[in-house]
């Protein structure tokens, strides 16, 4: 051991008594590091747990990548849209493709008894990926669909049953206005005509997702319900959806789906769909931040002040060891080593305590939120422990540096000064 870590290890283990004025002082650093370290490992959680909670939720709800019809109707519905089996196989086989699946939107009206209430339907076959609505089946089950008609069963959300008072099983009609291009049989003229067509649906499940955007606007029905309505043909469809393999080749992946189709085509990825949603979550990014930058600035202020008060405190132990020959490097390694210690101490308490209210929240989801406004229903929380690292990194280097002004201080210490003051 060296003379430097055993003096420093010596003063670090060193008694104080009531009158010693760096140990409240000491104690208050190594607390300011552990709350700072604790405040910033939550926020990391939290910001990476709710935005993951979030884009799951929509890409869950919706898709990735969504390829429609350049032509689209008012209030979301779209042109029917065809693509050709053999494109569909390259899509299928291209190596970043998870699911694809068919789906279209219809208007309706939904009329009971006593309320009338607009909602837009959305038409799914067989392979759509339901693993998401499974989650969050209430009552029920899912959609059967048959091969030789199409299915009658409608899949609702809790806010939709509430606000019209339906019930499982329950059967509703909807009805729906149609336009569709009609050929004059003596003039050879072709018109758009409107008509009204109405259908009755078999409450057939329940699901409750939390995300208001989705609950209180669409239901599931079998798309070959939008398809007869339309009068399309069984190869028609408003949109495909495609699943990818990694969210965070999004983009790249949409570029390499553009170069496939060209441009008869409509490409958008879930980022430019709901770009409000993601704005917002890329601003909580830039909260992080902050947060992570506030809180690193207050542990480095509490352990310069640390450092000071020790190295004011021990002035005459710096002029005594100066008369015996230590240079100014050596003695400010006697006083780095102290202040390391501290950063340790307090970093050790502070991923302690931020780990493991991460634990509890993550197991246990103590801390509750108001679905309607953030989505959720509580506090998620996202345990990354690269993350982690790289925090407890960047805290202890951040501070090492900072704290290597203050203890030139030192250099200013005479021998003569200091041991004619004591």
């Amino acid at each position: 051991m060296n003379v430097e870590r055993f003096i420093a290890k010596r003063i670090s283990g060193t008694k104080t008594g009531k009158d010693n004025i760096s140990k409240p002082i000491v104690k208050i650093g190594i607390i300011g590091i552990s709350l700072g370290i604790s405040v910033m490992l939550l926020t990391i959680s939290i910001v990476l747990g709710f935005k993951k909670e979030i884009i799951s939720k929509i890409t869950g709800l919706t898709t990735d990548i969504v390829i429609s019809g350049i032509d689209q109707n008012p209030g979301g519905e779209s042109t029917p849209t065809k693509i050709s089996e053999d494109t569909l196989k390259l899509i299928r086989q291209l190596p970043f493709t998870k699911h694809l699946q068919k789906t279209a939107f219809k208007n309706g009206l939904l009329k009971t008894e006593h309320e009338n209430e607009g909602i837009l339907l959305k038409g799914v076959t067989k392979d759509y990926d339901f693993s998401f609505i499974q989650k969050h089946l209430l009552e029920g089950k899912l959609p059967e669909f048959k091969e030789d008609e199409a299915s009658k069963d409608i899949l609702v959300s809790k806010s939709l049953c509430d606000k019209m008072d339906l019930n499982l099983k329950q059967k509703i009609q909807i009805h729906f206005l149609v336009q569709h291009e009609v050929t004059d049989s003596l003039s050879g003229d072709t018109f758009v005509k409107t008509e009204q067509r109405s259908r009755t649906f078999s409450i057939c499940g329940i699901f409750k997702t939390d995300f208001s955007d989705f609950d209180d606007k669409i239901s599931l029905i079998d798309l070959r319900q939008i398809q007869n309505l339309n009068y399309w043909t069984h190869d028609m469809a408003g949109k495909y959806e495609l699943r990818i393999k990694d969210f965070e080749q999004l983009e790249q992946n949409q570029e390499q789906l553009l170069d496939l189709l060209g441009y008869n085509y409509n490409v958008l990825n879930v980022r430019e769909v709901y770009s409000n949603i993601f704005i917002w979550l890329d601003k909580l990014d830039i909260n992080g931040v902050i947060i992570v930058v506030l809180m690193i600035l207050v542990a480095t202020i509490n352990m310069i002040t640390a450092l000071l008060i020790l190295i004011l405190e021990r002035t005459n132990m710096v002029g005594l060891v100066k008369a015996l020959g230590m240079n100014n490097a050596d003695v400010r390694k006697i006083f780095l080593n102290i202040s390391y210690r501290l950063i340790g101490k307090g970093m050790l308490w502070g991923n302690i305590v931020g780990i493991g209210l991460c634990l509890l929240q993550y197991y246990f989801k103590i801390a509750k939120l108001d679905s309607e406004t953030y989505y959720v229903e509580f506090v998620a929380i996202d345990i990354n422990w690269f993350y982690f690292l790289l925090l407890n990194i960047g805290t202890f280097v951040t501070c090492a540096i900072m704290l290597f002004l203050p203890s030139l201080i030192i250099t200013r210490l005479t021998p003569i000064k200091t041991l004619k003051f004591d």
